[in-house]
């Protein structure tokens, strides 16, 4: 199932945004800054990848519950595998 790109530009933003922080931390590593503010960083950068898959998802889950025009639709236990694999 294809999702919509134009129900995807929030979650481009917040994955270039993501992109920009990783930049950031290979320069805090390189630049031999202290651990707990990589570490920090770190942690925003994964949480924001998390509510992007998750966005993903739920674009994904709202396409499979409606009327999808290329005929696929996902079972239950995709759709929960698709989930968890961002747990």
């Amino acid at each position: 199932m294809e999702i919509d790109k134009d129900e995807l530009e929030s979650v481009l933003k917040r994955l270039k945004r993501a992109q920009g922080q990783i930049g950031g931390i290979i320069r805090m590593i390189e630049d031999g800054r202290d651990c707990r503010e990589v570490v920090t960083q770190l942690a925003a950068v994964s949480k924001a990848l998390d509510r992007a898959g998750f966005a993903v998802i739920a674009v994904g889950l709202r396409q499979c519950f409606t009327d999808d025009p290329s005929g696929e639709s996902m079972d239950t236990a995709s759709l929960e595998k698709l989930f968890l694999s961002l747990a």
